[in-house]
């Protein structure tokens, strides 16, 4: 599904991964942790073709994602990786509804079938009776399930979580994972998962640390 061969990234004279090898699986929820500065997010950056690694091949599918141009990437961005985000970095001036239908709107699809998707999602997630208030409407719960609709509108094959429990409250957090696990059980999702937060990590099904730039054995 996912294959990280050798990856290296330096930005000037620092090396922040240091020939990182990697291998998850379809379905899997995979967290990765580690302390600040240690490569994760620059990590999970590359895997979901945000930025390009100084060395080594990222695969996803059997393709080689390295090879493509920047138009190509976003193109495959678009339709195979969801992004959930810490802060989850809504639009302010779209509803609810109109962010999650962005990701469709770039791809040019026709605004009828992608805004009745769009809705089935907000529905399903528990916020039918939200989605047409802005960011500033909604609890920080309620936002990173938007992002997380979001993420899910192309009914992508991999979704990368970047720290989304990190400004959430205890009950806002638990009600993410349960949501992440109900996400893999219903739509068959691979989730690659960076955080700090402990318990996020337990619903894995691996854990892996990465520790100076290379996941330690």
């Amino acid at each position: 599904m996912i294959e990280v061969k050798d990856i290296h990234k330096s930005f000037g004279e620092l090396e922040v991964l240091k020939g990182v090898n990697l291998e998850v699986k379809q379905g899997e929820i995979v967290a990765i942790i580690g302390k600040s500065g240690a490569g994760k997010t620059t990590l999970l950056q590359i895997i979901g073709t945000l930025d390009r690694p100084t060395k080594g091949e990222v695969i996803i599918n059997g393709e080689r994602l390295m090879a493509k141009s920047e138009r190509e990437l976003a193109a495959f961005r678009n339709k195979h990786i969801g992004f959930i985000f810490q802060f989850h970095q809504l639009l302010p001036e779209f509803t609810a509804l109109e962010n999650v239908c962005i990701p469709a709107m770039i791809a040019r699809e026709k605004e009828s079938e992608y805004k009745a998707r769009a809705e089935k999602l907000l529905r399903e997630l528990g916020l039918g009776e939200r989605m047409h208030h802005k960011p500033n409407q909604l609890s920080g719960g309620e936002k990173q399930r938007v992002a997380a609709a979001r993420a899910l509108m192309m009914n992508p094959d991999i979704v990368l979580a970047d720290e989304p429990t990190g400004s959430l409250d205890e009950k806002n957090k638990k009600e993410l994972s349960d949501l992440l696990l109900q996400l893999r059980k219903e739509y068959g999702q691979t989730i690659l998962l960076v955080t700090h937060d402990k318990e996020l990590a337990g619903i894995a099904d691996r854990v892996i640390e990465i520790v100076d730039g290379t996941i330690e054995k």
